[in-house]
This record gives structure tokens, C-alpha cells and sequence, in this order.
């Protein structure tokens, strides 16, 4: 989501791109926000991570902004663990996707995990970070996900004028309702650490 006209929108960038020009554009992620999280030990023992918290920083009424959509393609990709995490709730958690097992699970050096996380909010503007536990051998600790010693905002989009920048397109063009499709094309709503 921006705070300004479509008309004032320079086209998106390639997805490589896009932490600069959401930063340029002072953009907040609208309805779904995507954290892809790969953990690998560093030393010969393995890890077990214990769990992943959400920790909310703060819980506003949404943003009443336009909803911008970058027209990227959808990607194949690398096998993940999904969960998803209703940022709209009294008490946000990390659950499990279907047919996906819940934490705990054992990383080392060679053999990595990757999580995906997908957050979504339609009700609020959610301030929020999650937290890894982890032990290895007789240690233990907490890592702090977030954007780059920030934490994550994902603001709800619902009611907002919604705006897509085809593939090969010029321009941003109003959006035809289809979410779901557009959804896939989100570059925007992209993050990874």
C-alpha cells in the first residue's frame, strides 16, 4: 500500500529491486506478508528449533491507502514447511499449514529447513516480529525475525482501490478484483531473511 495516486507510481522494479522502491515509496505490505525463513546449523552439532512466536508491536485500524500490485510471475521454488499466522487475532500464533507437521524439527550444517510463513491482515495495521527458540547441545537462544532490525507491518487492504502492473504492462491499471491471482504476483508482499 502507498499514499499517493497511481498517476504518481513510477513502474515496479525487478523483484531484486523491490526492498529499494518499497523503501523509496515508504510502502506497506497490504493483506499478506511472506517470510521465508531458511535455518542451517553452523557446526557439527545439530540444532533443534522449538518453536516460532509472533510477538506484536503495535495493532492499529488499517491503513485507508491505495493497494498496489506488482506484476512479477508467480515462482517455483525450493521445497518449504508452510504456516500461516492470522494477524487479525486477539492472540496471533504460528500454525501449521495442512498436512504439515507442527515444531519441533533438527537442522545441522548440511541439512537446512526452510519455513515459509505467510501473515495475513484485513481488519488491522500489525506491527510485528516472531521469534525462534532453538538448543544445541547445552545451549539455547532466541533469534529475533524481522525486516532488517525492523519489525514487519502488514496492514489490511480490504475496500481499498486496488491498482496492477501487468506483465509487460506501461501503466498501473485499476485491478479487476481478482486478489487470489494478483495475490501470486506480489512482489511487493514479499520478504525474506
Amino acid at each position: 500500500m502507498i499514499n499517493r495516486p497511481a498517476t504518481d507510481i513510477g513502474p515496479p522494479p525487478v523483484e531484486q529491486d523491490a526492498p529499494a522502491w518499497v523503501g523509496a515509496n515508504k510502502a506497506v505490505t497490504a493483506g499478506e506478508q511472506l517470510v521465508t525463513l531458511t535455518v542451517q546449523g553452523t557446526g557439527k552439532e545439530t540444532v533443534v528449533i522449538e518453536g516460532l512466536e509472533v510477538r506484536v508491536v503495535r495493532k492499529d485500524t488499517p491503513l485507508a491507502w491505495n493497494d498496489y500490485v506488482m506484476g512479477v510471475g508467480c515462482g517455483g521454488g525450493v521445497p518449504t514447511r508452510p504456516f500461516t499466522v492470522a494477524l487479525d487475532a486477539a492472540r496471533p500464533v504460528v500454525v501449521a499449514g495442512a498436512d504439515q507437521r507442527d515444531f519441533s524439527f533438527k537442522v545441522s550444517e548440511s541439512d537446512p529447513e526452510v519455513f515459509k510463513i505467510t501473515a495475513d491482515a484485513s481488519a488491522y495495521d500489525v506491527t510485528w516480529y516472531l521469534e525462534l527458540t532453538w538448543s544445541s547441545g547445552g545451549r539455547n537462544g532466541t533469534l529475533v525475525i524481522d525486516d532488517n532490525g525492523k519489525p514487519f507491518r502488514t496492514s489490511g487492504n480490504n475496500g481499498r482501490p486496488a491498482y496492477e502492473f501487468p506483465l509487460g504492462g506501461e501503466k498501473w491499471l485499476k485491478s479487476t478484483g481478482d486478489r487470489e491471482t494478483s495475490r501470486c504476483r506480489g512482489g511487493l508482499n514479499q520478504g525474506s531473511r
